[in-house]
């Protein structure tokens, strides 16, 4: 590959990233709504699992995909609830078993959260051309995987240094 396309494509990689975030945090504002990034990001967990299981999320869906600790997502659900944004329902079958779903405010922060992702995606496949856009999925399939596999290295090296999180996490 030639180095100034090499050179290119990590500037473009971190300008993405910069400015995804930085789209989100603005939305965020502009919206008046008291929430983080993060915050919203666990709203969107807890969306895509009500939409597919019409059924909510447990709290160990939630530390799993927002790979945070149990603890963590406990704190942000509470957090969440105070806010209104989310509702905890026990189980008619278990009383053990808590769900957390979208409440009406969690459900419109949720999908404002999701249009902008849509109009992204639709964005990029407008300029892409018909050969290009299998290319292109391939190639952020590919990034995906390799950023997983980093995030993974990374976890189980900061394990490795401290042991007594690996409890915390497990």
């Amino acid at each position: 590959m030639q180095k100034g396309m090499f050179s290119e494509i990590n500037h473009l990689l971190v300008d993405i990233f910069r400015n995804i975030l930085s789209v989100e945090e603005q939305t965020l504002r502009t919206t008046r709504l008291d929430l983080s990034i993060g915050e919203l990001h666990i709203l969107e967990t807890i969306g895509q699992h009500c939409r597919k299981e019409n059924a909510g999320c447990s709290m160990s869906q939630i530390a799993q995909d927002q790979e945070i600790t149990l603890p963590s997502a406990t704190v942000a659900i509470q957090k969440l609830e105070k806010k209104g944004f989310v509702q905890k329902v026990r189980s008619k079958k278990d009383a053990r078993v808590v769900r957390v779903t979208l409440t009406r405010m969690g459900r419109r922060a949720d999908a404002a959260h999701r249009y902008f992702h849509e109009q992204m995606v639709r964005s990029l496949l407008r300029e892409a051309s018909d050969e290009q856009a299998p290319i292109l999925l391939s190639a952020l399939k590919n990034l995906n995987e390799f950023v997983h596999k980093q995030a993974a290295e990374a976890l189980a090296l900061n394990q490795s240094i401290y042991p007594a999180r690996k409890k915390a996490l497990s």
